[in-house]
């Protein structure tokens, strides 16, 4: 086997969120918290897309795949993290290791990729409410999806594969899941090559949708701007509230997670920030879709009462 294919370790020992062992149950609470939310959330939402007819349109089957996205994302990580809180023995196999980075890769940049299709079906809304319908058809969203699950995939696959040939010196990250960036800092050498398909490559894949979204809301501040009726910017702030505000939620703790990376409190704060954006955001994304959203609400309330009239 070449040396590019060697690694000198088997398994990685993930530290978790605190060596404490009287603060596990405590952490194994919260997450353990945060985790029924967004399941239970997420699928009460999924459910309500599901079956009512009246949210069978374009944008609530985006955000019906951005429930399934925020669940597979969580499943990603907090299972292992709840095991972990739970017991001493916090060994992953390398494979493992590998799986989760790839899973975690792929599932996190969806996100993006789906809030910027959300962007670009609110701008239509706004900006083109009359050809709407003939502009976002189901079959325009499956491409969508479809060709944005080609682009994370692929650069997940390559980052694993890099990753998974890196030579590891050390196998003890402080941290609860297999993270590439705590991954390149166990590395024996720095990894330039690594680095630098993650400074241009990365950067494209991973700002491309943030970039797209900015450029959604421009477009559509600029039409909202041209508004001269009280109630239409009303129905236009309405129309974009909740996706802003997720939008806001989540890239606002990305952002947060990279912000001053050589700070002495940089590994705490990165930890904090990747329970923000991997746990915390995603449950409270069906949230705000259902408390900011009518139609999502009434849709809640007609599929509470079928469920009761099934009952009696």
């Amino acid at each position: 086997m070449g040396e590019a294919n060697w690694t000198s370790v088997s398994e990685f020992v993930l530290l978790g969120l605190s060596e404490r062992q009287d603060l596990q149950p405590l952490i194994f609470a919260g997450l353990l918290a945060i985790y029924l939310v967004n399941l239970v959330g997420n699928s009460v939402l999924l459910l309500a897309v599901w079956a009512d007819p009246q949210l069978h349109s374009p944008m609530y089957f985006l955000i019906s795949q951005l429930a399934v996205v925020d669940v597979s994302f969580t499943s990603i990580t907090l299972p292992q993290a709840l095991v972990h809180s739970l017991t001493l023995h916090r060994t992953v196999p390398f494979a493992s290791c590998m799986a989760q980075l790839f899973l975690f890769m792929a599932v996190g940049n969806m996100e993006g990729y789906l809030l910027a299709a959300m962007a670009y079906d609110r701008y239509v809304a706004v900006c083109d409410p009359l050809r709407y319908a003939a502009v976002l058809t189901r079959s325009l969203c499956l491409k969508m999806v479809a060709a944005s699950w080609v682009v994370v995939i692929s650069h997940a696959l390559l980052n694993t594969i890099m990753a998974a040939q890196l030579r590891y010196c050390r196998n003890r990250p402080q941290h609860f899941f297999c993270n590439l960036q705590i991954l390149l800092h166990l590395s024996c050498t720095r990894p330039y090559v690594h680095e630098l398909v993650l400074g241009t490559e990365g950067v494209f894949v991973v700002l491309a949708p943030f970039a797209f979204i900015l450029a959604s809301y421009a477009r559509i501040g600029v039409a909202v701007a041209r508004l001269r009726s009280a109630q239409a910017l009303r129905k236009a702030l309405s129309t974009c509230g909740s996706h802003l505000a997720v939008v806001t939620l989540t890239y606002g703790t990305v952002i947060l997670s990279y912000r001053n990376p050589e700070s002495r409190n940089a590994p705490e704060r990165d930890q904090v920030a990747a329970i923000f954006y991997t746990t915390v955001a995603p449950a409270l994304n069906p949230l705000i879709y259902s408390l900011r959203n009518k139609d999502v609400a009434a849709a809640l309330r007609r599929v509470r009462r079928k469920v009761l009239a099934r009952g009696k």
